[in-house]
């Protein structure tokens, strides 16, 4: 018997599921009363009470078999820990930058990097930064510039490369304010404000020669690295042939440095590091560390941490991997697409983010329409996102008010932990909401904090 090789159009979770989590289902008169307790704000929900819970896919996902080997053999030494070498070693493999310094997570990092190289009147451009990065550049005084091309800014736009950076602007703004005056150009992949979409190797390219023209280090916040470089496999001319672990190596070749939180593409539950090559300002950085995090061989991460990311590193450039992950974040929006649902295209690589302000054109961005359908969400099907608009990045540092460029909600996937039936469930519970928009009303803040207010504000809905 001959059989002809049979070419599947399907692509299939490439792992398989050896333990699993139950979840607990409410009634929506239950989560109406959670919501309330809560100030109307998801953040202040308890987990258990979250049917679906795509608040965020950092340090959510689900760690393998080898991570799980990895930690039980680890070396929890104060000083000298075998851990950190097997982490320095996975991270100067795909990054190539001299000196390793971890930390507790990312937001650590770049405490740790802004506090040593950022002042008052400083003006730090990104593509676009996101919460904890521009609140660790304000608190050091400095100016969080955003950058980000036109189409960047535009939800509906199909350019593949949404989250490049615009040069004429960048270039713009260091005639502005002077090269003495930018401690650092930074660049976001990918670019999680902006709707999860990926910036170009060209783009990486131009970016790095316009700051070695000038003498200014770059950086790269390299969060979600490994699905930047899928996308740039999958999207850019000249690299279909090229492995994900070679397009990253060449991205971070372009840079001098990055920060990491390694609770995204590091596919761990917890763990960060900042990487770079100066040896002055890794000095400087690690004498921070001590005072901040610990000791510069941990530096905040147990070494079963540092275990687990040092594996998951790799784990997260792997193609099959990264191929079912971005499939699974288009098939639900192209359910999304087709039930009208408004949303930014092309899809990211992490997460969906819904279009509220086309959405809900009723509701004023100062009275935070992606917040309103974000809880819709949550009313209806237990389902938590989060918003990335005008409650997370609306309050200027002088206190005024200001609309955020975009009003979204960000549904993102924990890595490997949904299955597709978790996926149909949630499109059905976004297009319930999307049909009864007219009846969402908007919320207004009644107590908060004066930086990254959306983490604890209690709200309350209008009329």
């Amino acid at each position: 018997m001959e059989l002809k090789e049979f070419q599947s159009d399907t692509i299939i979770e490439p792992f398989r599921i050896r333990s699993v989590e139950p979840i607990r289902f409410t009634e929506m008169a239950e989560r109406k009363e959670l919501l309330a307790r809560a100030g109307y704000n998801p953040f202040l929900l308890r987990a258990d009470d979250v049917l679906i819970d795509l608040l965020t896919d950092s340090g959510t996902g689900a760690m393998s078999s080898q991570q799980w080997s990895g930690m039980i053999s680890s070396d929890e030494s104060y000083a000298g820990s075998s851990s950190f070498y097997r982490l320095e070693s996975a991270v100067h493999d795909i990054t190539g930058f001299e000196h390793l310094i971890p930390t507790h997570q990312g937001r650590a990092a770049e405490n740790v990097l802004f506090t040593t190289i950022a002042s008052e009147g400083d003006v730090i451009p990104s593509n676009t930064h996101f919460d904890t990065t521009r609140a660790h550049v304000e608190h050091a005084g400095a100016e969080a510039r955003d950058l980000v091309i036109e189409e960047g800014k535009k939800p509906r736009s199909q350019h593949p490369f949404k989250g490049n950076m615009d040069l004429e602007k960048l270039k713009a703004t260091i005639r502005e304010v002077g090269v003495e005056n930018i401690p650092v150009i930074m660049i976001t992949v990918t670019n999680n404000s902006g709707g999860g979409q990926p910036v170009s190797m060209e783009n990486i390219r131009a970016v790095s020669e316009i700051a070695r023209d000038h003498g200014i280090p770059f950086f790269i916040d390299a969060c979600r690295f490994a699905e930047n470089a899928w996308f740039i496999k999958s999207r850019e001319e000249g690299f279909a042939d090229k492995s994900p672990i070679d397009i990253a190596r060449q991205m971070f070749n372009y840079a001098e440095g990055c920060t990491m939180s390694a609770k995204k593409d590091g596919m761990a539950n917890i763990g960060g590091f900042l990487a770079l090559n100066s040896d002055e300002l890794a000095s400087e950085c690690r004498n921070l560390e001590i005072l901040t995090e610990g000791f510069p061989t941990y530096g905040g991460m147990a070494g079963y941490d540092m275990e687990a990311v040092a594996t998951g590193l790799y784990e997260a450039l792997d193609e099959d991997y990264l191929r079912y992950r971005v499939r699974s974040i288009a098939y639900l929006g192209d359910k999304l697409m087709e039930a009208g649902v408004p949303i930014v295209q092309p899809t990211g690589g992490h997460a969906v983010y819904i279009d509220a302000k086309e959405m809900l054109p009723h509701i004023d961005s100062l009275e935070y329409p992606a917040w309103s359908f974000n809880n819709a969400l949550y009313l209806l099907g237990g389902v938590r996102g989060v918003e990335i608009g005008s409650v997370m990045f609306g309050k200027q540092p002088d206190g005024s008010e200001k609309p955020a460029a975009m009003e979204l909600v960000r549904l993102a996937f924990p890595r490997r932990v949904y299955t597709q039936s978790h996926v149909d469930y949630l499109a059905e519970v976004i297009i319930a909401a999307y049909q009864q928009r007219d009846q969402l009303t908007g919320y207004e803040i009644v107590e908060g904090p004066e930086v990254l207010r959306h983490f604890s504000a209690r709200l309350q809905p209008l009329g």
